[in-house]
């Protein structure tokens, strides 16, 4: 709609899990670096968790994108609310089998089969399991079951739950206490700090074509950190919703207004509610005395020489908080 308008070639603010438009901040790196690692590794249990639209399931394309191809086998479930039986189901569905058995105790041979092969051929099986807060516990007991498929060195089955941060809580569960012994790496991903939402911005108009900056005014930048709290898929609908306002002016960048009008066609902020302040009024600072020197006093005729604690002169100087031990080595060298 705006592409041409603004000189770009693709839409930067895609709601898709788009793994090209992927931002790595520190947290996704490091999250992407391990459970690559440990699937590779053949580690069992993995678990990645983030508040939702923080970017889990795209970073889950981008590991599978750098997961060789020639050596991996996945089955991906991106609904969970399944009973048992549909979900292993499921998950022989994706690994490519076509004709799968009522019986579940032939399911489960035909797993067991499908592992042992794709291992003799050095390849790795990986079940990977998006939205993984929202199974229940008799699911997740199945699955749990299902990482019994090994061999004396390595698991033949590698399980990666994907969830909001409620997955934790889910895993704290008594009964799931076996579950949670099990899972060898735990990832977490957040939402973008302030100084990282322009930056995000940025990345994503350039992948998107832009030979320029992206078009947003550093006011409009301001509302878009603090409407979308650093959330990179609200962050997408805003700024997709300002350009379209932008566009529909005629405007050549996107300003605090339009982002506005985005936002309360979101419903991100009601029009009842004032705007808070670009930024907050801070206190100034109090005002601190600078320190003052300790008065002389006269020593009796008949009082010992005072002490020579040379090893303690780096103290007279350097306390900025002229400690009860700095004045206390001052006051012994007073009368030198």
């Amino acid at each position: 709609m705006y592409y041409q308008f603004f000189g770009i070639s693709k839409n930067p603010f895609n709601m898709t899990p788009d793994p090209e438009f992927l931002y790595l901040t520190s947290q996704h790196r490091e999250a992407l670096a391990g459970l690559t690692y440990a699937i590779l590794g053949q580690k069992g249990f993995l678990v990645l968790t983030g508040e939702a639209g923080t970017g889990k399931t795209t970073l889950l394309q981008k590991v599978l994108q750098h997961l060789p191809p020639s050596r991996i086998k996945s089955s991906v479930i991106l609904n969970p609310t399944l009973t048992a039986a549909e979900f292993l189901e499921m998950a022989l569905l994706d690994f490519g089998i076509s004709e799968v058995p009522t019986s579940k105790a032939q399911r489960l041979v035909m797993l067991q089969q499908l592992l042992v092969k794709a291992d003799d051929e050095k390849r790795i099986c990986a079940l990977i399991v998006d939205e993984a807060h929202k199974l229940s516990a008799e699911v997740l007991e199945e699955i749990r079951l299902l990482g019994n498929f090994e061999r004396s060195d390595h698991k033949l089955l590698q399980i990666l739950f994907l969830g909001q941060n409620e997955l934790g809580d889910l895993l704290n569960r008594p009964d799931l206490r076996q579950l949670k012994q099990r899972v060898a790496a735990r990832f977490s991903i957040g939402a973008l700090a302030d100084a990282e939402v322009e930056l995000y911005i940025g990345y994503r108009w350039k992948k998107a074509g832009g030979k320029q900056g992206a078009p947003f005014s550093a006011e409009s930048l301001d509302r878009i950190i603090r409407f979308s709290k650093g959330i990179p898929r609200v962050i997408n609908a805003i700024c997709d919703n300002a350009l379209i306002q932008a566009f529909g002016e005629g405007a050549s960048a996107v300003e605090a207004s339009h982002v506005l009008e985005s936002c309360l066609a979101l419903d991100l902020v009601s029009p009842s509610r004032p705007v808070p302040p670009a930024t907050p009024p801070t206190a100034a600072p109090p005002t601190v005395a600078p320190p003052t020197a300790l008065p002389t006093v006269p020593l009796p005729p008949n009082a010992p020489a005072p002490l020579s604690l040379p090893s303690l002169d780096r103290y007279r100087d350097r306390a900025p908080s002229r400690s009860l031990f700095a004045r206390w080595v001052q006051k012994l060298h007073l009368a030198n």
